[in-house]
C-alpha cells in the first residue's frame, strides 16, 4: 500500500458514494486539493432524477460544481470558494502509459475501475503529493490498496466510538434509602442532593439503587431539578423495564420536542413511540409514522411487481403490525379499538414511506421516523429543519442494523444525531437494551 509521507501536500480523489452521502463534501478538505473523476459525473447523471435524498445530493453537487467552475475550464485547478480551502479539478480516467490500468487488472470495465484509473493517473503525475482516494465503498477501498493507492473512508459526520455513544441514562448506586423515599414522597429533590458535584446531562435519566430500595429519576432541564419517574401505561402498552419507562416519559414530556430511541430488535422502540403518540393524539393535528424505503439488494422498488401500493406494502407492514398489536390490547367493542380504525380512515394517523413527506412543512404533528439508522446525517437534519410549531419528532432505530450501502454504525444519521445533540434542553434519548419480544428473540440477539 502507498504510504502517506509526512509534510507532503495531499490531493483527495472523491468517489460517487461520497457525493451521494454529502453533496458539499468537496468543501470539507481544508487547504487540500480535491480531484473528481469524470466517471463520477457519469454516475451522478443516473441519480439526478427522483425525490430521494440521494437524488437531491446529486443535483446539489452538480449545481455546486457549475457555480464554482464559472469562468474556468474543469481540467484546470479551480479555487474552492472559502478561506483556507484548496483547489479542485475534474480527472480523466484514461491511465497514463506508465501507470497501472485497473480495468485490465480486474478484467472488467466498471465505473469503479475508471475512478481507480483516474486516481492512479493523478498519483503518477503528481509524485510530489500524496494522492488519497476517498470512498464509502469498502470494497473499492480494498481494490485501491491492492493497486498501491492510499484510500480512506469519508470521515466528516462520522462519530469516533459507538461504544461510548450517549445512552441517556446512568445508574446511581450510592443513593441513600431516605433520599429515594423523600424523592418519591415529594416528587423532586435538588441536583446537589442526588448527584453531589456531578453535572447532569439535560433530560437524562437515572436508575437509583440503595441497600433497601430503588427508584427511577429524571433531570428536568427546564426547572433544573431531579424528578421522580413513575411507570405508566400508554394506550394499553405497559413498560416492562426501566428503559421503556424512561422512553415513555420522554415521549410524553411536552418540553421535549426531539426524542431518539436506540436499541436492538425486540426492545419495543417503534411500539412505544406509536403508543406514546396515540396517548397524546389530542395534542396534535396528525400522527405520522414513516420509514425510509431500503429495497432488497439496493434495487429500486420499480423492480417489484404490482402497483405502487403493492410495491410499498412489504416495507410498511412492520409498522402496521405495531398498530395492530396496540389495537389488539382492547376488545373490538371498546372505543379505543374503533378509534384507531377511525384515525387511520380519517388520516389522523398516517403510515407512509418517508419519501412521501419530503418537502412538507411539519406543523402541529407528532412525527415518528422508524429505522432512522438507514438515514444519512443530512437526511436527519433535513427532517428536523421541517419541524414547525407544536411538532414533536421521534427517531427510532438500531445503529448496528444498517441496510443501506456506504453507511455504518459510526456514519449513519441516528448515531450522528445522538452524538451531536445530546445535552440540548429540547432533546431526550434512551438506549433500550432488554429485548421484550420473547425469550427466543432474546436468545437470538445475545448468542447469534
Amino acid at each position: 500500500m502507498s504510504k502517506i509521507i509526512a509534510n507532503k501536500e495531499k490531493i483527495f480523489v472523491l468517489d460517487t458514494s461520497v457525493i451521494l452521502y454529502s453533496h458539499d463534501a468537496i468543501l470539507n478538505f481544508q487547504e487540500h486539493d480535491v480531484g473528481i473523476p469524470i466517471t463520477v459525473f457519469e454516475e451522478l447523471d443516473n441519480f439526478k432524477k427522483g425525490n430521494d435524498t440521494i437524488n437531491f445530493e446529486a443535483r446539489e453537487f452538480i449545481r455546486l460544481i457549475d457555480r464554482l467552475s464559472r469562468g474556468h475550464k474543469l481540467q484546470e485547478w479551480i479555487p474552492i470558494n472559502g478561506r483556507g480551502r484548496g483547489k479542485f479539478k475534474v480527472l480523466m480516467s484514461t491511465p497514463s502509459n506508465k501507470s497501472l490500468d485497473a480495468e485490465q487488472i480486474f478484467d472488467e470495465r466498471k465505473p469503479d475501475h475508471k475512478i481507480l484509473n483516474a486516481a492512479l493517473k493523478l498519483q503518477y503525475e503528481m509524485k510530489k503529493k500524496n494522492v488519497i482516494l476517498v470512498t464509502k465503498d469498502v470494497n473499492l477501498r480494498i481494490k485501491a490498496k491492492a493497486l498501491n493507492l492510499t484510500s480512506e473512508d469519508y470521515e466528516t459526520g462520522k462519530i469516533k466510538n459507538v461504544n461510548t455513544l450517549y445512552t441517556g441514562k446512568s445508574i446511581l448506586d450510592y443513593v441513600t434509602p431516605d433520599l429515594i423515599n423523600r424523592l418519591y414522597e415529594q416528587g423532586v429533590c435538588s441536583v446537589k442532593e442526588m448527584l453531589k458535584r456531578k453535572k447532569p446531562v439535560n433530560n437524562s435519566y437515572f436508575i437509583l439503587k440503595s441497600i433497601k430500595n430503588s427508584g427511577l429519576a429524571y433531570y428536568n432541564a427546564m426547572d433544573k431539578v431531579i424528578e421522580k419517574v413513575e411507570k405508566r401505561p400508554v394506550y394499553g402498552i405497559k413498560p416492562r423495564n426501566a428503559e421503556q419507562t424512561f422512553a415513555i416519559h420522554a415521549i410524553l414530556n411536552p418540553n421535549v420536542k426531539l426524542v431518539t430511541l436506540q436499541g436492538v430488535a425486540g426492545t419495543g422502540k417503534t411500539l412505544l413511540a406509536l403508543a406514546g403518540a396515540l396517548e397524546q393524539r389530542r395534542e396534535y393535528k396528525q400522527i405520522y409514522l414513516a420509514r425510509p424505503i431500503v429495497p432488497l439488494s439496493n434495487k429500486d422498488i420499480g423492480y417489484l411487481p404490482g402497483d405502487i401500493k403493492s410495491k410499498l406494502n412489504p416495507y410498511m407492514e412492520p409498522l402496521w403490525d405495531n398498530l395492530k398489536f396496540i389495537q389488539n390490547q382492547f376488545k373490538e367493542s371498546d372505543k379505543e379499538y374503533t378509534r384507531l380504525s377511525d384515525m387511520v380512515n380519517n388520516e389522523k394517523l398516517v403510515i407512509t414511506p418517508l419519501a412521501y413527506i419530503r418537502g412538507r412543512s411539519l406543523s402541529n404533528i407528532c412525527f415518528i421516523v422508524d429505522e432512522a439508522q438507514n438515514l444519512t446525517p443530512h437526511e436527519i437534519k433535513t427532517i428536523i429543519t421541517r419541524a414547525g410549531e407544536n411538532t414533536k419528532i421521534i427517531f427510532t432505530g438500531d445503529i448496528y442494523q444498517i441496510d443501506t450501502p456506504y453507511l455504518d454504525s459510526q456514519s449513519n444519521g441516528l448515531s450522528y444525531l445522538i452524538d451531536r445533540i445530546q445535552n440540548h434542553p429540547l432533546y431526550a434519548h434512551i438506549t433500550l437494551e432488554k429485548g421484550e419480544r420473547s425469550e427466543l428473540a432474546n436468545i437470538a440477539n445475545e448468542l447469534l
